[in-house]
């Protein structure tokens, strides 16, 4: 009779990534994360979770509707460019939300873009940087009231926005990636502080969120 040898656990092959992320989402205090093709109804499951999560916390209304707004409007940002570029419709994004050691809020996004256009988006975020909050309302009404064909989609308004709502500049960054296509790709990542309490960590893996406002709190009786 031959001995066999002894099963193995198929799970242990998974533990040490998986207990890696952990630290690494541990370590960065990650509360959510999402790596994958950016669709409608992703967009609109995990920011569903993220509302409840955070409405479970006791947030205030203001906190959730900026940490919202915020998040929609680079995840949305990330859809149209996609369909505007069918060719990288198979390239992942990655949204994050955490927390620093204040105690703020901070989400962060990246895609796969065309050099020019990611040299373009951070020039125009680090003119962005150094506005007061005043300076930055002026910007958004001046904004406004230019011809709709001449704002270039909605991407304008909402880095405006974006940076009116954080409580540090936004920051953007390129690097580079392969050149084997007909323009030069990138990774764009950006990151806003949003005014908020701290938090315990969760992830959810699957899938995103819409524009959804918290309800105000009822007055008491």
């Amino acid at each position: 009779m031959i001995d066999q040898p002894p099963l193995r656990d198929p799970t242990l092959a998974l533990a040490p990534d998986i207990y890696a992320l952990r630290e690494i989402f541990n370590r960065e205090r990650i509360m959510l994360c999402f790596n994958g093709p950016v669709t409608a109804a992703l967009i609109e499951e995990i920011g569903a979770a993220l509302r409840r999560h955070m409405e479970g916390l006791a947030e205030s209304s203001s906190a959730v509707s900026d940490v919202f707004s915020v998040y929609i409007e680079m995840t949305q940002n990330i859809r149209r460019y996609v369909q505007d570029h069918p060719d990288l419709a198979l390239e992942t994004a990655s949204l994050f939300v955490s927390r620093d050691d204040t105690g703020h809020y901070v989400i962060s996004a990246g895609n796969v873009v065309a050099l020019p256009d990611g040299e373009a988006l951070v020039q125009r975020i680090n003119a962005l940087a150094p506005l007061t909050k005043e300076e930055l309302k002026r910007s958004f009404k001046a904004q406004l009231r230019q011809p709709r064909e001449t704002l270039n989609g909605s991407a304008g308004l909402g880095l405006i926005d974006m940076a009116r709502k954080a409580t540090q500049p936004l920051l953007a960054a390129l690097r580079p990636l392969e050149k084997d296509r007909s323009f030069f790709p990138c990774v764009l990542s950006c990151r806003v502080s949003l005014g908020g309490r701290r938090a315990p960590l969760f992830l959810v893996q699957g899938h995103s969120w819409k524009h959804l406002r918290s309800p105000k709190p009822k007055p008491a009786p």
